[in-house]
């Protein structure tokens, strides 16, 4: 499967998204690319422990991924690429059925990667679903 066709089916499959590293800041990139998300029908989770228990685009920010109850299908990475590890890991053994993790423009983290695409998770680093939404005519 070609990465156009893989970032396609994720972004058609995934419907709940954790997002995070998320900022309410209106000009960070974190609060633009969720709010975003929401805009086109995502149900997302914003994550970021010093704004836990705040009300957010639909729904309530939580301190960690182990906060959530309930499925995630994706995971949308707002960290810097050396912090990345811990959540994926943390992700892997918290939801057992999750579809992909989505590692934003300049985070990368290729042994975590290989962590996840072994369990069967499809990884996406360096892009953002706010870029490529659009570029496929989603």
């Amino acid at each position: 499967m070609d990465q156009d066709a893989q970032i396609l089916e994720i972004l058609q499959t995934c419907k709940t998204i954790a997002v995070v590293g998320w900022s309410p800041k209106p000009d960070r990139p974190s609060h633009r690319v969720a709010a975003f998300l929401v805009s086109k029908g995502y149900h997302v989770i914003p994550v970021n422990p010093g704004h836990a228990g705040q009300a957010a685009l639909g729904d309530v920010v939580r301190a960690s991924l182990s906060d959530i109850e309930g499925p995630v299908d994706m995971i949308d990475i707002f960290r810097r690429s050396e912090e990345v590890g811990p959540v994926v890991d943390e992700a892997l053994a918290r939801f057992p059925h999750l579809k992909a993790i989505w590692m934003q423009l300049g985070v990368t983290d290729d042994l975590a990667a290989q962590r996840a695409r072994l369990r069967d998770v499809r990884v996406v680093m360096n892009r953002c679903p706010a870029i490529e939404i659009p570029r496929l005519g989603l």
